[in-house]
């Protein structure tokens, strides 16, 4: 599933414009611990979570995620977006909580990391 499918399965808006909406979704993860994150983050995942600051980013970033979703209409900082678009990296942004989010992620076939 690429980014832009998740965006319509999740009725979500993507916050960063010129990001790569083709990118592939290998997995998903909900975690709002960033250390936690790092350590069990990959390539290709849809990253669900609260965090707003630039961090995020950064750990997307260096994890090659997909795309981190913020949950529960959650706004990113204005570094964060900036960093976004810089790194063409895609925000989604849905009111949706992250249980339901990894619901609709699981149904689809969207399934956890393989450690």
């Amino acid at each position: 599933m690429k980014v832009s499918d998740l965006m319509a399965l999740l009725d979500a808006t993507n916050l960063v414009e010129g990001a790569n909406m083709d990118a592939e979704i290998s997995c998903g993860y909900s975690c709002d611990l960033l250390s936690w994150v790092l350590a069990h983050g990959k390539l290709g995942m849809a990253w669900c979570t609260v965090q707003s600051h630039v961090n995020v980013i950064a750990v997307s970033v260096l994890m090659e995620m997909a795309c981190v979703i913020l949950v529960e209409g959650v706004e990113p900082e204005p570094a964060s977006l900036k960093k976004a678009i810089d790194e063409e990296l895609p925000i989604l942004s849905t009111k949706k909580t992250a249980y339901e989010i990894c619901g609709l992620m699981n149904k689809a076939g969207i399934m956890p990391p393989v450690e």
